[in-house]
């Protein structure tokens, strides 16, 4: 081959080897770029050290082969468990319960290197295995049924926080979901809150009755202090002259009537009485008025009212 026709190939075989290399470069750089997204915290990790440092949102490069990026979620966690929990009384109560987790950004390089990414079911869950245990075991069954729930939960993530606080990660809640008792004593915690139902029932209803009965004794009281004073207010005059009104009331009424007296005080008597002899209303009224008996003509009848 001559050299001219050599040089020549080698000129038209640069530009490829060019593109060639521009192509494994490009394709190197987007292999080592990671993104750390929004609700995640980057580790970077060289040689298999972890940097104390850690990486905000965003892209990142880094060598391959050489480093890596290792990323953890920042956001908060809610981890399922179905486990028994031990009861007071010594039974096993079946519970669904959740975690809700979070590291702190700060901290993820040491929980890195001290549980790894699998630090869920190294630390989380044995530590919460051991504080529900821990925690269920100081309550009775029904407690854990009943009103006690919200204790339990709150003691739960106070126990957690205790051995997790320190190693980077925040407990923020702890919630049982479902409980489910033994057939046999979740039909007698049943029948106990009904019986308990039914007895504060009966304590309103008595409470109820006491006060009836007190205010039925006030009213009594009332009444009778009521006809006290009035009758220390009362004398003959006055019953007298209240009687003479009251009939005088009766006499304006258009309907016929008979009232009959036993002809010294103007109330009425009764039939028996009227028929012994007696002077009528208008009677007892003349003599009041000063006029002599006999202008006034006398009536005697056993009836009372004659409609």
């Amino acid at each position: 081959m001559s050299p001219l026709l050599f040089r020549s190939t080698v000129d038209r075989g640069r530009p490829i080897a060019g593109r060639v290399l521009l192509v494994a470069v490009a394709l190197a750089t987007l292999g080592a770029c990671a993104t750390v997204r929004q609700d995640q915290v980057g580790v970077r990790r060289t040689l298999g050290k972890v940097n104390e440092r850690t990486i905000t949102p965003g892209a990142q490069l880094f060598v391959p082969g050489m480093q890596s990026i290792v990323r953890l979620p920042s956001r908060t966690v809610n981890r399922e468990v179905r486990l028994e929990l031990p009861s007071k009384e010594g039974l096993n109560v079946v519970a669904e319960v959740s975690i809700l987790y979070r590291i702190r950004p700060e901290a993820a390089p040491r929980i890195l290197e001290t549980s790894g990414v699998a630090y869920e079911d190294v630390i989380i869950l044995p530590v919460f295995r051991s504080a529900a245990a821990d925690v269920t075991a100081r309550f009775m069954a029904k407690d854990m049924y009943g009103g006690e729930r919200t204790a339990i939960e709150r003691a739960i993530q106070q126990t957690m926080g205790q051995s997790l606080t320190a190693r980077g990660f925040v407990v923020e809640q702890v919630l049982l979901k479902s409980i489910r008792l033994p057939a046999g004593l979740a039909q007698a915690v049943e029948d106990k809150l009904e019986a308990e139902q039914r007895a504060e029932q009966m304590q309103f209803v008595l409470q109820r009755e006491r006060l009836e009965a007190e205010r039925k004794r006030i009213e009594a009281e009332g009444v009778r202090q009521s006809q006290e004073i009035i009758a220390a207010s009362l004398n003959p005059m006055i019953i007298s002259f209240k009687s003479i009104e009251a009939f005088r009331e009766l006499a304006k009424s258009p309907n016929a009537k008979v009232l009959v007296t036993d002809g010294r005080t103007p109330y009425l008597i009764s039939p028996d009485q009227a028929s012994a002899g007696g002077p009528t209303l208008e009677a007892s009224d003349a003599r009041s008025a000063g006029r002599a008996p006999a202008e006034v003509p006398v009536r005697r009848t056993a009836r009372t009212v004659v409609p």
